[in-house]
């Protein structure tokens, strides 16, 4: 999936085994999707936490962040847990969610690749960053593409 593609709908459990629907998150306005490749590995944790570590940014702009991965829901548990991660992390544990995104690896312990996509309030993707090396870069990249929308409407 790219830039100008409808984002795939799904519906995975959190790591509190609680259904999330992208089609309803997006009812309340944009959405980051970052999929990484293992809950608790140091790269991810870097990654996770600099997405919870801007969590007023994201606010600002009324983004929902989640992050994905084929951990089961009770690793992903114990990841947010341990890093006090304040948003859903998605567990997609047959790599269904993360094929439709073309984000799915055929063999290796690494089973997701690391890529970012930015999704509009209207279900269309807006943009995808994908980095392997730079934990830090897909937070900052999803936020730049969320001022590109413009400031959101006073309702």
């Amino acid at each position: 999936m790219h830039p100008g593609d409808r984002a795939a709908d799904f519906t995975l459990r959190d790591q509190d085994g609680v259904e999330r629907h992208l089609a309803a998150l997006l009812s309340q306005g944009p959405v980051v999707v970052f999929f990484y490749p293992l809950a608790g590995s140091p790269g991810c944790t870097a990654e996770s936490c600099h997405f919870r570590d801007l969590a007023p940014e994201f606010a600002d702009l009324h983004a929902t962040r989640l992050g994905i991965s084929m951990d089961t829901v009770s690793r992903q548990a114990a990841f947010a847990r341990a890093q006090h991660l304040d948003y859903p992390l998605l567990s997609d544990p047959r790599g269904a969610v993360a094929r439709a995104y073309g984000v799915r690896r055929a063999l290796g312990l690494l089973r997701v690749r690391r890529v970012t996509f930015v999704i509009d309030a209207d279900g269309q993707i807006v943009a995808r960053f994908a980095s392997e090396r730079h934990m830090g870069a897909h937070a900052d990249h999803a936020l730049a593409a969320l001022h590109a929308l413009g400031e959101p409407s006073a309702s």
